[in-house]
């Protein structure tokens, strides 16, 4: 007993310095259950002496909830976990990590878990565990500071319980839920993002158990996500054509149901099936009166199975945060049914996959009620949708159908399944918020799926593919800044900065076009026949590579010789400033010349399909003939002498024994060319156009 002795002073002293206090700064559940393990005659046996104390303290929670001892779950992890999760340097966060897991997976077997206040303290203390795990931790807080957590403890504990987060959205979700705590995240905004996510829940349940569309959801057993329009100060317009009528959209977690509003009653609702294959196409929109487009407040859906497509407008005062709100749910639902049938998921994993986008948009819904102001697009909390935007999203979702299939390796290997080394998945957990989910929800145990998204002290497959390509998005989100930093406004200004950045290409185009033109003979001659020699030998394709190489090389020492000096800018002169009517002259000026470019090239289309349809006989021939002499000259010579050939004809045309020669030809190509008509078009108008009815 002399070790329990000496646990039993610890105590004692921790207590007695106000070691605690930093938790909480007054008296709390810690100085409780802390006092209670001093009195405890197994302090000694269940103090873990690789833990911290606050670690100590979630432990003895876990074993309770386990209802055995903390040395006994010591035992259990120490015949479990692999040796490399036993080393020294990981055991005590590792150890952590397996309690948290198994209490998690024994605590959300409760109905209403997500209610219970104690459920809630204690994923968050878990939290604040995960930060300091060993011993010879620190508090990270001062004693009068309050406690907060930070994003590592949220991303590794949060998805253990799957309707808080999940391994792809867990970093977004916290940044929002901390946005307002310096990156910290404190009790009481988590307590209500909880809390919040209750009442989301409540809420599909209630819509779910209504009458809405009871006929129309109960084959596919749909839950109803969403419902909007029902207010009168609120409603969703549909559009198709120059039509619109005012109604109530509901969402499901496999179609979407517009039910237009009639004087006292509604509609017959439409069905837009989201779940089937049907090529359809979700994307912002913008509506107005009589066709025009000036408000940034709709969706456009349009499906193989519609002959027009139809556009959902939601009216707001200010923004577009209403239809940005509807835009992104819509399209998760769209991807994770594209993601179903494109990994041709079926049963139990068919609804894991569902129910984890049906979560994404409850979490949405409770982040919604926390603040109506969101640092983040809507986008990036839903998985689907961001798997959409990141750079290797599509390997995040070929990982994740991988997972999907780990059912029946789970089921082999008996020793890891349900053992606490694996968070739970999302459809283990969603019985006992209160409502069914699925088709297969009502198989055995044996069939459910057994393991989460989260390995204690591993990186899963799924964590290694979201971390590279966030890694990779933020690289992106870097270049993209720089490239909103140099956008410039002004047609002239753009111009100017075009001019500027071409000038290298410009001054070797002129100094081309000087050897072409024989501006300097020697220079010329000198030219050609080094390339002469260069085609004859053969060797074109390595003076090709000759100069890449330069160019890398030039490269490789700028870089080198650059290290730490600032990039030099390109200087643009800016044009003098223009005002509004010189800037509409400068636009019609450009609109002009677009015009005349489009015109010259359905001239140049026309002519020649006069010439291969024979329209004039005389012209056809001699182009004919021009086509024959050059398929014998294609087939007859080698390939390095018809690059001579076209080398020395662009390049000694305007020499001084062939300037004349070449001068007489261009002419007589000119006059044949311009002496060809272009063949006839008319021009009909669609009387049956629908806009214009």
């Amino acid at each position: 007993m002399a070790f329990s002795g000496r646990t039993r002073n610890l105590l004692e002293g921790l207590v007695r310095e106000g070691s605690f206090k930093w938790l909480l700064g007054k008296r709390s559940y810690f100085d409780d259950e802390f006092e209670e393990m001093r009195d405890s005659p197994s302090a000694g046996r269940n103090w873990i002496q690789e833990l911290s104390p606050v670690a100590n303290i979630v432990v003895r929670r876990c074993s309770k909830i386990l209802e055995i001892s903390s040395s006994e779950l010591q035992e259990g992890f120490n015949q479990e976990a692999s040796d490399s999760l036993k080393h020294p340097s990981r055991y005590a966060r590792n150890f952590l990590e397996y309690c948290c897991f198994r209490a998690l997976a024994l605590s959300t077997q409760a109905i209403g878990h997500l209610s219970d206040k104690i459920f809630r303290r204690l994923t968050y203390d878990m939290m604040i565990a995960w930060e300091t795990p060993d011993a010879g931790s620190q508090p990270l807080l001062n004693v009068d500071e309050d406690l907060s957590v930070g994003l590592e403890a949220f991303c590794r504990i949060a998805p253990a319980v799957p309707i808080i987060a999940n391994v792809v959205i867990s970093e977004n979700i916290f940044e929002v839920l901390s946005a307002s705590t310096g990156g910290r995240l404190k009790f009481s905004v988590y307590d209500k993002y909880l809390s919040c996510l209750e009442r989301a829940i409540r809420k599909m349940r209630s819509n779910s158990d209504s009458s809405l569309l009871s006929a129309l959801r109960s084959s596919r057993g749909e839950k109803i996500l969403e419902v909007d329009g029902t207010v009168t100060t609120q409603p969703v317009l549909e559009h198709v054509g120059l039509s619109a009528w005012p109604g109530r959209l509901i969402l499901t977690d496999h179609a979407l149901y517009f039910e237009a509003l009639h004087v006292v009653k509604y509609d017959k609702p439409k069905k837009y099936d989201l779940a089937d294959d049907l090529r359809q196409v979700i994307k912002p929109e913008m509506t107005g009166p009589l066709g025009t487009r000036l408000f940034d407040k709709a969706v456009f859906y349009n499906s193989a199975s519609l002959s027009e497509p139809v556009v959902m407008e939601f009216p707001e005062f200010k923004g577009h945060a209403r239809r940005d709100y509807w835009l992104a749910i819509i399209q998760e639902i769209l991807f994770v049914h594209k993601f179903i049938n494109k990994y041709k998921i079926k049963g139990v994993a068919r609804d894991e996959v569902l129910l984890k986008a049906v979560l994404g948009v409850l979490r949405v819904q409770a982040i919604q009620d926390i603040s109506s102001v969101i640092t983040k697009e809507f986008k990036a909390l839903l998985m689907f949708n961001l798997c959409d935007q990141l750079p290797g999203g599509d390997l995040i979702l070929e990982s994740l159908a991988n997972m999907s299939n780990l059912r029946d390796i789970d089921c082999a290997n008996d020793s890891r399944a349900g053992s606490g080394m694996n968070s739970i998945s999302a459809l283990d957990m969603v019985p006992n918020l209160g409502f069914v989910f699925g088709t297969s929800a009502n198989t055995s145990e044996e069939s459910r799926l057994a393991v989460g998204e989260i390995s204690v002290g591993e990186m899963t497959s799924l964590e290694r593919e979201v971390k590279e390509s966030k890694n990779n998005y933020k690289k992106v989100e870097s270049a993209k800044a720089t490239v909103d930093g140099v956008k410039v406004d002004g047609i002239d200004t753009n111009l100017a900065v075009l001019k500027e950045l071409l000038f290298p290409i410009n001054e070797l185009g002129k100094f081309l076009k000087s050897l072409a033109y024989w501006d300097d003979p020697w220079k010329s001659l000198g030219f050609c026949l080094v390339f002469i020699y260069i085609i004859c030998r053969g060797w074109l394709r390595y003076a090709v590579a000759l100069v890449l190489l330069f160019l890398s090389a030039f490269m490789i020492m700028t870089r080198y010789f650059s290290q730490g000096r600032p990039v030099e800018e390109v200087k643009v002169v800016a044009p003098p400033p223009m005002n509004t009517m010189e800037q509409l002259l400068a636009v019609q000026n450009a609109v002009t010349h677009a015009e005349q470019f489009i015109q010259d090239g359905n001239i140049i289309l026309l002519k020649l399909r006069g010439l291969f349809l024979s329209i004039f006989p005389q012209a056809t021939q001699k182009f004919a003939l021009a086509l024959v002499a050059t398929s014998l000259v294609l087939a007859v010579l080698p390939s390095k002498y018809l690059v001579l050939i076209v080398f020395l004809e662009i390049f000694t045309r305007y020499s001084p024994p062939r300037k004349a020669t070449t001068e007489r030809l261009s002419r007589r190509l000119r006059e044949w060319w311009f002496s060809i008509p272009a063949a006839p078009f008319v021009l009909e108008r669609d009387k049956d156009d629908k806009k214009r009815k």
